[in-house]
């Protein structure tokens, strides 16, 4: 039976931070679903069909990692794809303090169907967010370091319309 880990997000844009996170998870389960959420109540920088194009273009070539989306619940997401193990990067404080209470949410409405893992990336890239990047890019920085460069290249195009 194949271990199979659902990577939950609204990747706007998807950052070397959750890159780590991917492939770390992939060397854990068999099978790493990035899940994007179409996030309709996030008012989103990208829209969800480039969202998915980043996402499946940084994580090309990983071994075991697929590309999905989904609207609404995560958990309604788990149940239909019959998944039940869910992988959540922590940066800070504050990312426990939501992923928290999110975690007692999901469980409350899943019950033990559920399982949440926890992982820290690397340390070079905990202060990087995908809404730090949207703002070094607003005002005209580089973001390359921070993001795949296909993604640098959508951020790029973006701001430059």
């Amino acid at each position: 039976m194949k271990r199979k880990v659902v990577y939950p997000g609204t990747f706007d844009p998807i950052t070397k931070g959750h890159l780590d996170i991917i492939k770390r998870a992939a060397l854990m389960f068999d099978e790493v679903s990035v899940a994007v959420s179409e996030s309709i109540h996030k008012k989103t920088f990208f829209p969800l069909d480039e969202r998915l194009d980043m996402v499946k273009n940084t994580v090309a070539g990983i071994k075991g990692v697929k590309v999905d989306s989904y609207s609404g619940l995560l958990v309604d997401y788990l149940k239909k794809s019959k998944k039940r193990i869910v992988v959540r990067g922590l940066r800070a404080i504050s990312d426990f303090e939501y992923e928290f209470q999110l975690a007692l949410l999901n469980k409350k409405m899943m019950g033990d169907d559920i399982e949440l893992i926890y992982l820290m990336p690397d340390e070079k890239y905990l202060y990087i967010s995908s809404s730090s990047v949207k703002e070094i890019a607003s005002l005209g920085g580089n973001v390359s370091q921070f993001v795949h460069s296909y993604v640098a290249k959508m951020i790029k195009k973006k701001y430059l319309k």
